[in-house]
């Protein structure tokens, strides 16, 4: 198998050294790393043309206006081989992850295959980010695995091609539009649970916030508004039912609300843990001290999911060009 690696990039000087020695230093070599960075103001471009300099089989492709799904294609439209490896920036690959993508293949005579990912937990607050928001593993065929993400993914380029390739237009959630057009295909896929790469989450609220309003923001675009969003929509608005009686009983029903939010902040934490209490087993004093974390996580999750919503109805409904390069 010949295998050309694909990867979209924009500002990642701090990550990009961590994703290409881990890809260089494969037990299964890749012929070709395919790199489309787009618009990059830092010195992520210098970066990866220093690796190229040094006659590692690195490319670097330019496009200013080239958001996650356009980079892919503009990479995968370059590419030599006859397999796609997908991977992002952020993301640091085990040793034998691309051997394991492709020993799978090739047993199992696929069209497509998804390896494992973790996120990568450095830190007390990561940890506690894991636990709010990143889905536990569940039972994929014979092992247990986290759902499938482009970011680990090996397929025949024939695959790409019959899809028509990612959507250009999105800044996030491109990848799961183009898994689903994949997986309404007659290609055959398959999982290999030993391929594993580690994605970096995001290390503060406020960095987790600005993510969050740009993934709500396009979830919408991209029609999937019923998957995240439309949960929390309801939520709230039964929240806000709840208020009322108050214009029966008095202004001091309103003071019941806070503590209602906060019970089920509460909840959804407790809940978090448990669902999470094989791949983040603790103590009854670690668990307490992830609960007054996880209640901040959540609100500033739900904040960005309803406020990246709302950034979607006020602006990108009457002009969809807003937002795809604003940064969003």
């Amino acid at each position: 198998m010949e295998i050309s690696v694909v990867v979209p990039v924009r500002n990642e000087e701090k990550t990009i050294h961590n994703l290409l020695d881990g890809l260089l230093g494969q037990t299964r070599m890749p012929n070709e790393i395919l790199i489309t960075d787009g618009g990059s103001t830092d010195k992520t471009p210098e970066i990866i043309e220093e690796y190229s300099r040094r006659g590692f089989p690195v490319r670097l492709i330019r496009d200013k206006a080239a958001l996650p799904g356009r980079g892919r294609n503009l990479a995968a439209a370059q590419a030599n081989c006859e397999w796609l490896a997908f991977i992002d920036a952020g993301i640091r690959p085990s040793a034998d992850w691309l051997a394991g993508l492709a020993q799978r293949a090739e047993a199992e005579d696929a069209d497509v295959v998804y390896g494992a990912w973790e996120p990568a937990i450095d830190s007390f607050f990561k940890e506690c980010a894991a636990i709010a928001y990143v889905s536990p593993p569940a039972k994929i065929g014979d092992s247990l695995m986290r759902p499938r993400s482009i970011a680990s993914t090996l397929m025949r380029r024939d695959v790409w091609e019959f899809v028509g390739g990612f959507p250009e237009h999105l800044r996030s959630a491109e990848d799961l539009l183009f898994m689903n057009k994949v997986a309404e295909t007659h290609f055959l896929t398959v999982y290999a649970p030993n391929a594993k790469v580690r994605w970096s989450l995001q290390p503060t609220l406020g960095l987790t916030f600005k993510r969050f309003v740009s993934y709500a923001r396009n979830n919408i675009r991209a029609g999937l508004w019923s998957s995240w969003q439309a949960a929390i929509f309801k939520r709230y608005g039964l929240l806000l039912v709840s208020t009322l009686p108050a214009f029966f009983l008095g202004p001091r029903w309103l003071l019941l609300m806070p503590m209602l939010w906060l019970l089920m902040m509460v909840a959804r934490g407790l809940v978090a843990i448990w669902r999470n209490r094989n791949c983040y087993p603790a103590s009854l004093g670690r668990n307490i001290f992830r609960l007054g974390l996880l209640v901040p996580l959540l609100t500033v999750v739900d904040a960005a999911a309803l406020i990246g919503s709302l950034q979607w109805f006020f602006k990108d409904r009457v002009d969809p060009t807003m937002g795809v390069t604003d940064g969003a």
